[in-house]
């Protein structure tokens, strides 16, 4: 049962009192479409992002974004994410993830289908520590279908990449073959890079992530994908090092793609003097780094979001469970 709901302009952050005894978070969220918020010359969306108005939502029946919390908390100490202020990383049960998922779909019960359901195993946690995780996605078209039928699902597992996971090369085995076969392509896989240098990312990640060196081994032993590649995500903050030679030595174009964002402004991020310049309002901090990694041989998404987006905390990196509330426009429902 939902413990929290707030009403943010892009959809819901809801909160569900977990199997553990503590709260998890999740979003129920539309998407402005990919016209609106991003620059992929190899999709033919070539216009530079001049800042992203506010706006109205696509209707849900077109996409629906659920991103979902994989533990309780997380401890990966990533120096502009806001979660680890909740707790340590508890691993959430099976119940508890299929449940964030049904509580989602029954907050609009007048949607009977859509064209696209995504998934994100994305809200809070480390993924790749939680087996449930892999369990769960081979049942979700089954627990979605007695609210939306057969929509197509799209699932997307984001992971750090943590050194401390004895088990991550096998669990992303794993996630390739359900996103290969399972689901014929249709998920995703992304992996956080955030820079080329080492030592900017040790300190962007505390510590918690494997070298580019390690990743890259790991990267090379996953099999081919089938339909959109695995996403390198580079989070750009002002100073942020992204050197497309480097990268092309470590990953090859024809498995992996690229993408970009600002860095969020989170609670951490601020306390950590993090931030993206101009990152909302033009194209400029992305250019040259789009431009490293498009001439080194990548297909490059470069994703901003709108002001309702970032300061209705449904970013990355953001919880209310962490004491943050919307700087924007919202109102509690439950």
């Amino acid at each position: 049962m939902i413990t929290k709901n707030i009403k943010v302009p892009t959809g819901n952050i809801c909160l569900l009192k977990g199997e553990k005894g503590k709260s998890l978070e999740f979003l129920s969220i539309g998407d402005y479409g990919k016209e609106a918020n991003i620059k992929a010359d190899f999709l033919g969306l070539t216009n530079e992002i001049n800042g992203v108005p506010n706006g109205e939502t696509m209707p849900l029946a077109e996409k629906w974004v659920i991103t979902i919390s994989t533990q309780y908390g997380c401890s990966m100490n990533c120096n502009f994410c806001d979660v680890p202020k909740v707790g340590k990383g508890l691993n959430a049960t099976l119940n508890d993830l299929n449940n964030q998922i049904i509580e989602a779909l029954k907050l609009h019960p007048e949607i009977k289908a859509t064209k696209r359901l995504n998934i994100h195993f994305a809200r809070m946690g480390e993924p790749t520590f939680n087996a449930n995780v892999l369990e769960c996605t081979y049942g979700l078209k089954k627990l979605i279908r007695p609210y939306i039928g057969r929509s197509l699902v799209h699932p997307v597992l984001s992971t750090m990449m943590p050194k401390k996971n004895a088990m991550l090369h096998k669990y992303l085995q794993n996630w390739c073959e359900i996103k290969n076969y399972e689901y014929r392509g249709d998920a995703g896989l992304q992996i956080s890079i955030n820079s080329t240098d080492d030592t900017q990312r040790d300190e962007m990640f505390g510590g918690s992530s494997l070298s580019l060196s390690d990743i890259s081994e790991t990267g090379y032993l996953l099999p081919n994908p089938i339909g959109r590649k695995y996403a390198l995500n580079f989070a750009v903050a002002d100073n942020t090092i992204i050197d497309g030679k480097k990268l092309r030595k470590l990953f090859h174009p024809a498995k992996f793609m690229c993408k970009i964002t600002p860095i969020h402004e989170t609670q951490t991020s601020k306390e950590n003097s993090i931030t993206t310049t101009g990152g909302y309002d033009c194209y400029y901090p992305y250019k040259e780094a789009e431009k490293s990694l498009k001439e080194a041989g990548f297909d490059v998404i470069v994703f901003i979001p709108s002001y309702d987006e970032d300061k209705g905390l449904i970013t990355c990196g953001n919880a209310i469970l962490s004491g943050s509330i919307p700087s924007c426009d919202y109102s509690v429902i439950t």
